[in-house]
């Protein structure tokens, strides 16, 4: 994308966002659906795969003429047994889509002079309240909605998936996000249920609901991936909070297809490229533009002034920007 773009877009997501997101309790995968061009049919056949009872929420947010009612719930329905209902507090073609607290919520759309861009919005929501239970789709449609709400997923330790092109009646936004490296899967409508289901029971390793035994030994195991980690790389990820390790963990044991945490422990032993990518995996990525307003206040009006005054024009001042990982702060 380009910078100019991506740029308006850091602008769109500020202007939408709301000043507190309350993080979501709910401890299964909340899957976001987004698409425009040709997504009803892509959507009519994701929803035919999906088991009745797959114990994950599914929110669909499609592109629509702000002027026009939609019928899309009705025509979803038809292919479904899962009930299909359609946000209707507030006149919804005309809203925008966010989540909070587990809660679905609508907002105002964004002036002419901002690009509306529904899927990206609600996905970075999404991503910040659910965190790693969050799952972004992008479907068929045109242009590139869609990509930075993946981006936002994947630095949240979500989990995304790019419909298949080949399969799209409209490759723009699969394409856009696909080209921007943010899909972890690349499939057509109806198969992308099916992986999702082997995902949800993969990353239930290490839930209240295992056996005691079981729930040892994927501790021991978790346990030797983090000294396989602090042996290559020198951090000691130990005391970092662990229900956040653990899952980004088992994120990659879903994500490699490999097996168990037992399995995945020996394939790390073996291969340095995969410690890297998890390694990296647990360093979650996540920054904005001055996302700390007080501290960026504090600094124009108190420690700059200080630090420039008499100060001799040439002389350089050096800054360290701590935990701004991207560095778009520094």
């Amino acid at each position: 994308m380009a910078y100019s773009g991506y740029r308006n877009a850091i602008k769109m997501f500020t202007a939408n966002k709301d000043k507190i997101k309350i993080r979501s309790s709910n401890l299964f995968p909340v899957v976001g659906i987004g698409a425009s061009a040709g997504g009803l049919d892509a959507y009519k056949k994701l929803l035919k795969a999906i088991p009745e009872n797959s114990g994950m929420a599914f929110i669909l947010v499609q592109h629509l003429d702000p002027a026009h009612e939609s019928i899309l719930a009705d025509l979803l329905q038809r292919v479904t047994t899962i009930p299909v209902q359609e946000i209707t507090d507030i006149i919804p073609s005309n809203k925008l889509l966010t989540a909070t607290d587990g809660l679905l919520k609508l907002s105002d759309r964004l002036p002419k002079s901002h690009r509306n861009m529904p899927i990206d919005i609600f996905f970075a929501s999404l991503a910040e309240v659910h965190q790693s239970h969050a799952i972004g789709v992008v479907l068929s449609g045109t242009a590139n909605d869609g990509t930075l709400g993946l981006k936002a997923i994947k630095d949240h330790g979500g989990i995304t998936f790019a419909q298949e092109v080949q399969s799209a009646a409209y490759d723009g936004m699969p394409q856009s996000a696909i080209d921007a490296n943010v899909v972890d899967y690349i499939l057509s409508p109806e198969k992308i249920p099916g992986k999702l289901l082997t995902l949800n029971n993969t990353l239930k390793t290490g839930s209240p609901d295992s056996s005691k035994d079981i729930q040892q030994l994927e501790e021991e195991g978790l346990k030797q991936i983090l000294s396989l980690l602090r042996t290559r790389k020198g951090i000691d990820f130990t005391y970092y909070k662990q229900t956040t390790i653990n899952r980004r963990i088992n994120r990659r044991i879903a994500l490699s297809n490999i097996g168990g945490i037992d399995e995945y422990l020996t394939h790390l032993k073996q291969d340095n490229s995969e410690l890297d990518i998890l390694y990296q995996d647990l360093l979650i990525p996540v920054t904005e533009f001055f996302r700390d307003q007080k501290v960026f206040e504090n600094l124009n009006e108190i420690v700059f002034p200080a630090l420039f005054k008499d100060r001799p024009p040439n002389e350089p001042l050096r800054f360290w920007v701590a935990g701004c990982s991207t560095g778009e702060e520094a």
